[in-house]
């Protein structure tokens, strides 16, 4: 393959990096002008970068595997990114009102450069590519949690992120090149090839197991969640919400891409009392536990951010139920349960965003009567919440319910795994509770004395608007993403 054919494939991402460039350099001729005014030229520019990757992928989509797997171009992995830059886009328009940093371009590079780490991330079926763009992916997102240089939380929680991060990444690599030493290759479906009919070595539990761990950090899966609630709580908000949201969509997606094509073989059984070794019962303890402790934990916490955290960790265990059925169904449910709770929880922080601009406080006695005082953002809130909650017809509902299926039906014979759904069925009714706890506080609690209409800029009010426009949209009509969804992992063998 020439380079030039190496250039079109990577022609999306190039575009986006050049949108990063073309940020930075605006910026730095603006260096007199309003924080705001650079926020709504900068945003511009990087959602317009986004706005030109994805009609190339629409409009010029091609088709290529480069380097043995390094890079491959299907339209599975075409889906993902649109749906990483649709994200992005969102995550830009929320933070053009922001005032938490003068260094505006330095904040939309990063925003990009983790975009292309992303992309990066999701179009690879190789160890190594896989590695660079996790950590292209996280140097940036550690930056961008500690970009309020004003909060004392934000440099803790970047700490915090990048330290358990630097772990993670230890294990990850570790893992990888145990996987390499007995596999003789990088490349997942090769791995799959030479460890097949072998039975489970020694060492290759080992490795994966640590690569499990690596990835569960990435997804802030539990027992590997302790950096979540400070990053989410500490995190300047539009960088909490990308955190939230574009990280999550592109993290389980190569999570479930490793453990489906590389370890094809080794699933093993988590059904009950029909126990086999393999990574199946693994992921299927982490997300039992991850179910029970984010929810559990979300209960108390008074601050929503915090909430919205330990919320994330309980729905990274609903989505380890789309990767255990290790077959197409399930690899399709859990895809479309990452983009609709991406949606959700990006429209969730950026009413946290606007509430903490107007108000100064995040936690639920900051939403009190927020109904009479900014109606639009407070009956968005309430769809993101009901959303997550699993309130049909909202997307969150039909997330669940493909994803809760796929599990019943291919997860193990004779619904093997129905104990797992049955502890996400009722773990989910207790996460009702919490999230009902915001939507009192919106509608039922009174506002506080002599408070008046809170000002939410209109850009932001559109911007949410449409975020529960989709949410509200993909859950009455699933089949317009799950359809495509469906037909593309078909098209990757999966």
């Amino acid at each position: 393959m020439s380079y030039l054919d190496l250039l079109k494939l990577a022609l999306p991402e190039t575009i986006v990096l050049l949108g990063a460039l073309a940020a930075l350099v605006a910026d730095s001729t603006m260096r007199g002008l309003e924080v705001r005014f650079r926020f709504i030229i900068g945003g511009l520019i990087a959602a317009v970068g986004c706005a030109a990757s994805i009609a190339w992928m629409l409009l010029a989509p091609g088709l290529g595997t480069a380097q043995g797997g390094m890079l491959v171009v299907d339209p599975l992995t075409q889906l993902v990114q649109i749906a990483l830059l649709v994200l992005t886009i969102f995550t830009v328009l929320i933070s053009m009102e922001s005032d938490f940093t003068e260094h505006v371009g330095e904040y939309l590079a990063l925003i990009l450069l983790a975009t292309v780490g992303m992309m990066f991330l999701v179009g690879s079926e190789d160890l190594l590519m896989v590695f660079i763009s996790l950590e292209l992916t996280s140097l940036s997102l550690y930056i961008l949690t500690a970009f309020d240089k004003r909060s004392i939380r934000s440099a803790e929680a970047a700490l915090k992120y990048f330290l358990f991060g630097g772990m993670s990444a230890a294990f990850t690599l570790f893992g990888f090149s145990l996987i390499y030493g007995l596999s003789g290759s990088t490349n997942l479906r090769e791995i799959a090839v030479a460890i097949a009919g072998k039975g489970l070595d020694p060492l290759l539990i080992v490795g994966l197991v640590m690569a499990v761990i690596g990835f569960a950090f990435k997804v802030a899966a539990a027992p590997f969640h302790l950096w979540a609630p400070d990053a989410y709580q500490g995190a300047p908000a539009p960088s909490a919400a990308f955190i939230a949201s574009g990280s999550k969509v592109a993290g389980f997606f190569i999570f479930a891409k490793v453990l489906m094509l590389g370890f094809a073989g080794a699933e093993g059984n988590g059904a009950w009392r029909d126990y086999a070794p393999g990574w199946t019962p693994v992921v299927a303890a982490i997300a039992a536990l991850s179910m029970l402790l984010g929810n559990l934990a979300a209960i108390v916490q008074s601050s929503v951010r915090r909430l919205l955290a330990y919320s994330a960790i309980a729905h990274a265990g609903y989505m380890l139920l789309g990767v255990m059925p290790h077959n197409g169904q399930g690899f399709a449910a859990l895809i479309y349960y990452a983009v609709t709770y991406a949606l959700t929880t990006l429209g969730a922080f950026g009413v946290v965003a606007a509430v903490e601009r107007g108000t100064g406080d995040e936690t639920l006695a900051g939403f009190a009567g927020m109904s009479r005082r900014a109606p639009v953002i407070s009956l968005c809130m309430l769809i993101f919440m009901l959303s997550l909650a699993g309130i049909p017809p909202l997307a969150g509902f039909f997330g669940k319910f493909y994803v809760f299926s796929a599990a019943l039906k291919g997860g193990a014979p004779d619904l093997g795994l129905l104990w797992l759904v049955i502890l996400a069925v009722g773990t989910s009714a207790v996460s009702l509770y919490y999230y009902l706890k915001v939507a009192k506080q919106l509608y039922v609690a009174d506002p506080p004395a002599g408070s008046g209409a809170l000002q939410v800029p209109i850009l932001s009010q559109i911007t949410l608007v449409l975020l529960a426009a989709g949410v509200v949209v993909l859950g009455c009509a699933p089949a317009l993403i799950l359809n495509l969804i469906q037909d593309a992992v078909q098209f990757a063998r999966f």
